[in-house]
């Protein structure tokens, strides 16, 4: 498991465990469909590494916009 996933920083960053997971789980369906990292050096990193990274670094986030029926992915 990667540690950074224990840390509560990336948890309140995100707002909770099943945002963390369902934001997780969005980026990497669309880095499997073709989507380039948005990180630099990725090297030896696993995709999972990379999204945890992307998320540290404010990348990526979902957008709960009042008013809308699915949350939106956003970068």
């Amino acid at each position: 498991m990667i540690e950074e996933l224990k840390d509560a920083d990336i948890l309140n960053k995100v707002g909770g465990r099943f945002k963390l997971s369902s934001l997780i789980q969005k980026r990497m369906v669309e880095m499997m469909e073709g989507g380039r990292p948005l990180v630099e050096d990725t090297e030896g990193m696993t995709m999972m590494e990379i999204v945890v990274e992307e998320i540290k670094q404010n990348k990526i986030a979902l957008d709960f916009t009042p008013g809308k029926t699915k949350e939106k992915f956003t970068l």
